[in-house]
This record gives structure tokens, C-alpha cells and sequence, in this order.
């Protein structure tokens, strides 16, 4: 009899794992054949503090330790650079009180980043706490975490059914049957897929799909020391990565869940709208891919006990924040089942509480 089984092996699933296993016999189940194959492994991977929600800002502030120090840290300097037209004051001032930012002169934008356009840019905005995430080896350090406390990570497997029993919960993977006391739901966009599998009310996540296109380096730039760039609409941006550059168009379109793929139209717009910010013209894609965000209705993380039963735990709704959240959404998911008081605030522990949609 395990005491959690946790369905779902990408950021959020592995990080519940290693932070339940110290409490109790764990099984975590991934139906892919590799951890981190959906969404954790198709994210930005960039830390960021200041972006999102209040509840989501705080989650990544309380995970910021663990991201700089654990295991020798996870985080490498990057920054973020926030750009806007000549005629986008109004976006580029709420933008930069929304990230908070502060402005920079124009001269030190183009010499960090030589590619911007001067005859389209008005204004730039610089935050130097950004940073990029090893988020391949943050999964397989979570996971670690849980083995070396007797936890079990299993990969290929197919869970097809959940049912409740006397004693817990008997979920059925490539039909085997593993009994458990507490189910963790961390299956990213299948979140309400495995809850009705398990008779519990879904509460209504919308997967969001975000594309992504690798170009060459713009102009045989190094662009090794390049900010990531993010428009003052919020409707792209670009990011070096391993020699190359990344451009999303930043698209939210709802999904139904699946092993996502970008819309070329989609990705050819958001691409446009880069361009319309740079002097050099995208002349290749090398490759392109998407991955599904997926939000709750009021688009903060849910993390806890269901209201129609408390041994079915929510980890769920971590939209485009699970990397920066993980550290103190598992932990917080680790004091809510130990009774340990958490280090989160009131209003905080009430946007995350999965209570508020009963």
C-alpha cells in the first residue's frame, strides 16, 4: 500500500514527489516514456519573481532559495528586456509597473541587445533578476529527491482507471493495480481527465496552447549574453537559447488535451510582430513546437485536498509558472498533508486552496 501515488511526471508531479516521499511510501506515474515531456519540457525556462498573479509572485518568491542554492542551484544569469514602439507609451507604463520594471536609456538597450530597430523603439525597460532555469535537471533532482526517500518513478504508464476503496484508492496503469491512501493529481492538462476517472468533480482547467519557433542567431550574433525580450503587449518574445533564438507569438488559444504542435499561422503572426521590433528579418525556422499551458477559471495554481474528498490532492494549474513555482508549491502541498504550518500568507493560502471552487 503506498501512501500517495502521483499521477503526472512533469515539474509538478516530480517536485509533490520528492516532497512527499520523506512523509510516507510514494509512487509517482508518468504515462510518457520520459519525464518532463509535455509542458515542463517545452517551457521558456526562464525565473522570473515579478510575473503572474499575487499568489503566483509569492509562490515563485518562496521558491527562489531553493532555484539559487539547492543541489548547487539551478539558475543562470539571463535577464529581461521589456520593449515597445514609439507610440505605445500607455502599454510600455503599465507593463513595466506590472513586471516592475524600470526604464533604461535607449542607447544601453541597443548595445545589449544590437538587433533592436531604432527607428521603430521608443522604449525599454531592463530587470536584471531573470533568470535562465536547467529545468531538465531540476525534474531529474526532484526525482532523485523521491527515490533516495523510497519513493518510486515510474515512466510508460498508462492509467485507465481510479476507483475508491475501504482503505484508499486502486488505480490501474498497463493493468497493473496500485493501491494507494492518497492520489496526487499533477497530469498537467489531463487534471480533470483523471479526476472524473476518480468520481471527483472537475473544476474546470482550460489547457492553453504556446508556441515556439528556434531560429538561427540573428545576424550571426553571439547572443549568448542577450536578455530575453518580451514585447509591451505581452503578444511576443524571444529569448536566446543554446546559440539560437527563441520567438513565441505568446498565443493562449484553448485546447482540448493532447500532444501539442504549433498553428503555422499562429507562429508566422507572432513572428511578424517580432520582426516589426529588430532589423534582422527572419529568413529560417529550424524547428517549432508547442506545449499546453493550462490554467484554473481564476487562473491561480490549485494546490490541496478536494472538496468532495481530502485523501484526492490537487497539483494543479500551474499555466506557464510550474518551473518558478515548484519549489513552494510542492512544499506547500507537503505542510497542507502533514499539518505543518506554511510559510505562505493567509491570502496567499486562500487563492491556492482548492476549497474556493467548492
Amino acid at each position: 500500500m503506498n501512501d500517495f501515488l502521483v499521477i503526472g511526471g512533469g515539474i509538478a508531479g516530480t517536485s509533490a514527489a520528492a516532497r512527499l516521499a520523506p512523509l510516507g511510501k510514494t509512487l509517482l506515474l508518468e504515462r510518457e516514456p520520459a519525464l518532463g515531456y509535455h509542458a515542463s519540457g517545452r517551457s521558456a525556462a526562464l525565473f522570473e519573481a515579478n510575473y503572474g498573479l499575487d499568489s503566483t509572485v509569492a509562490l515563485s518568491r518562496a521558491s527562489a532559495d531553493f532555484h539559487a542554492n539547492a543541489q548547487g542551484g539551478f539558475l543562470s544569469p539571463r535577464g529581461l528586456m521589456l520593449v515597445a514602439k514609439a507610440d505605445d507609451a500607455a502599454a510600455f507604463e503599465a507593463a513595466c509597473l506590472d513586471l516592475n520594471m524600470d526604464p533604461i536609456p535607449l542607447s544601453r538597450a541597443f548595445d545589449m541587445v544590437p538587433i533592436l530597430n531604432p527607428d521603430m523603439i521608443g522604449y525599454t525597460a531592463y530587470h536584471e533578476e531573470a533568470y535562465d532555469i536547467d529545468t531538465d535537471r531540476e525534474i531529474q533532482v526532484f526525482a532523485s529527491i523521491a527515490r533516495d526517500h523510497g519513493g518510486a518513478v515510474i515512466t510508460g504508464q498508462d492509467v485507465t482507471a481510479i476507483r475508491r476503496a475501504h482503505s484508499g484508492w486502486i488505480v490501474t496503469s498497463n493493468g497493473t493495480d496500485h493501491e494507494a491512501r492518497s492520489i496526487v493529481n499533477a497530469a498537467g492538462a489531463w487534471v480533470d481527465e483523471i479526476a472524473r476517472m476518480a468520481g471527483i468533480k472537475p473544476l474546470g482547467f482550460t489547457p492553453l496552447r504556446r508556441s515556439m519557433a528556434r531560429l538561427p542567431a540573428p545576424g550571426g550574433h553571439d547572443v549568448s549574453r542577450w536578455p530575453m525580450l518580451i514585447g509591451a503587449h505581452e503578444d511576443w518574445y524571444a529569448k536566446p537559447d543554446a546559440g539560437k533564438f527563441l520567438v513565441s507569438p505568446a498565443d493562449e488559444d484553448p485546447q482540448e488535451p493532447h500532444d501539442a504542435w504549433a498553428d503555422d499561422m499562429v507562429l508566422a503572426e507572432g513572428l511578424a510582430r517580432y520582426e516589426e521590433h529588430v532589423t534582422t528579418p527572419v529568413t529560417r525556422v529550424e524547428s517549432n513546437w508547442a506545449g499546453l499551458r493550462t490554467f484554473s477559471p481564476d487562473r491561480n495554481l490549485v494546490i490541496g485536498p478536494a472538496s468532495d474528498d481530502p485523501f484526492f490532492l490537487w497539483c494543479a494549474g500551474q499555466g506557464g509558472y510550474g518551473f518558478q513555482t515548484a519549489p513552494a508549491a510542492s512544499r506547500l502541498l507537503a505542510d497542507v498533508v502533514s499539518g505543518r504550518p506554511s510559510e505562505l500568507d493567509a491570502t496567499t493560502l486562500a487563492a491556492l486552496n482548492p476549497q474556493r471552487f467548492a
